[in-house]
């Protein structure tokens, strides 16, 4: 139904984003990937995919037509919805998922929250052979640097967004930030959705 919505960043999270176009705000669900890319931008244009279901409406916007490819894919498995297509996305890069399927590996990808084994299964089988298509390399962009306060804070905030327990998550950052003070939002996220 929509192919992108671009406009005004009218706020922006590590989880969602609301875009302003023609006078309209919309709410778009985001992934980590999308939030690094658009952070510190004042306009975006978001490649959306809408969802439609009996008990909700909902877009999900990727700042890559790739990105947007790959959630299309996850989705297209029995089992994964929007929020655990997201999840996914925001726990690996497409280069660490396209290892993941390639090497058959379920066990690191149903260290994914709300992911169980015979899910991270369904996918490798079903998506194994299509993750070449993509050229993901595409999506690999370089690393951005912040202030180290800042940057925690800002990781912290996402987790309890996402559901994780304050302790738990105050716990696996602090471990985090310590190995690498300088590291960005985005992976400092990343990683820490792996140890939770």
């Amino acid at each position: 139904m929509y192919e992108y919505i671009s406009g005004k960043i009218a706020e922006v999270t590590p989880t969602y984003a609301v875009v302003e176009a023609a006078g309209v705000g919309y709410f778009i669900h985001i992934s980590l990937k999308t939030f690094s890319d658009i952070e510190h931008s004042n306009d975006a244009k978001l490649f959306v995919h809408f969802i439609v279901r009996e008990d909700q409406q909902a877009l999900f916007g990727f700042s890559t037509k790739i990105e947007r490819e790959l959630f299309r894919m996850l989705i297209s498995v029995s089992g994964v919805g929007g929020n655990t297509a997201r999840m996914i996305l925001s726990t690996y890069s497409a280069r660490e998922l396209q290892n993941i399927i390639a090497t058959e590996n379920a066990v690191l990808l149903k260290n994914v929250k709300g992911l169980g084994l015979k899910t991270a299964q369904k996918i490798i089988v079903e998506l194994s052979g299509k993750m070449l298509e993509l050229g993901v390399d595409e999506m690999i962009t370089p690393q951005t640097t912040a202030a180290n306060s800042a940057v925690y804070d800002e990781a912290f905030a996402a987790l309890q967004m996402l559901g994780f327990q304050k302790a738990a998550s105050e716990k696996v950052l602090k471990t985090i930030f310590k190995d690498d003070p300088a590291i960005a939002v985005e992976e400092a996220i990343r990683t820490a959705l792996k140890h939770l």
